[in-house]
């Protein structure tokens, strides 16, 4: 999603804030959530005043949107599932959304299948385990192609598989590659980040015209481990030189 927004805004400053401590977010509560969330963009905010954020995850941005809205002037981006234009792409009717747990079974996701995609046949599919392997893709370990397969078996047994899959968490575009070659041939996959950089374009032109910053980008984790650290290079790769551990109120165990 980053590469999308920063090839349309290349000369923004940005900071990207990640929670490598209470990770991942679709298995815990929504109070939890919401406080966390709105105290981790405070804690980012007072440190360097945003012209917008962008809630880089589906499960937090279903949860925490109104919070934040309610305490932030500046806009705040959610994520949800591209539901309605995989609706518009799938020829055969069927359409998959693989998302972690927690997002499948909220409301919200249900609300969305509800009204952009009442006559197609949805087939969720919930794994946190996904997640970890996105994540340890971005450590550098090799992904296990029969993990997937073991995680996407009921897909792949169906005898009308999904056509078009929305990509439900924004880790799994990182593992895009791995699931085209496991997911029947010709399976098409659908994520947010094109939109979200669209709508990124929009707000920041017709709300904060003055956001164009040369400050140097820089990567925040709610705690600085020897196994975080190792990700500096790929920090770097993507242009955040620095990472940096954020004080937030509260320590999660």
């Amino acid at each position: 999603m980053y590469d999308e927004v920063r090839q349309l805004l290349p000369d923004l400053h940005y900071i990207y804030a990640f929670d490598n401590v209470a990770f991942p977010y679709g298995e815990k509560s929504e109070e939890f959530i919401v406080e966390r969330v709105v105290e981790i963009v405070t804690a980012v905010q007072e440190r360097y005043p945003l012209a917008l954020a962008i809630i880089a995850c589906n499960t937090a941005s279903t949860v925490s949107l109104p919070a934040l809205r309610e305490k932030f002037a500046f806009p705040v981006v959610g994520v949800v599932p591209a539901i309605k234009p995989a609706a518009r792409l799938t020829t055969n009717g069927v359409v998959g959304l693989l998302a972690t747990r927690g997002t499948v079974r909220r409301p919200y996701t249900h609300e969305l299948v509800a009204r952009f995609a009442s006559e197609c046949k949805i087939e969720m599919l919930g794994s946190a385990e996904l997640v970890e392997l996105a994540e340890a893709k971005l450590h550098g370990h090799p992904v296990e192609l029969e993990e997937l397969r073991k995680i996407l078996r009921p897909w792949l047994r169906m005898k009308e598989p999904p056509d078009t899959v929305v990509l439900g968490c924004t880790h799994f575009p990182l593992l895009e590659e791995e699931l085209l070659q496991v997911l029947p041939e010709g399976t098409r996959l659908i994520d947010s980040g094109a939109a979200i950089a669209r709508r990124t374009v929009w707000l920041l032109e017709h709300e904060s015209p003055k956001a164009l910053s040369s400050d140097e980008n820089i990567a925040f984790c709610m705690g600085l481990t020897p196994e975080i650290a190792q990700l500096t290079p790929v920090l770097q790769r993507y242009g955040f030189p620095r990472l940096e551990k954020l004080a937030v109120c509260s320590d999660f165990e």
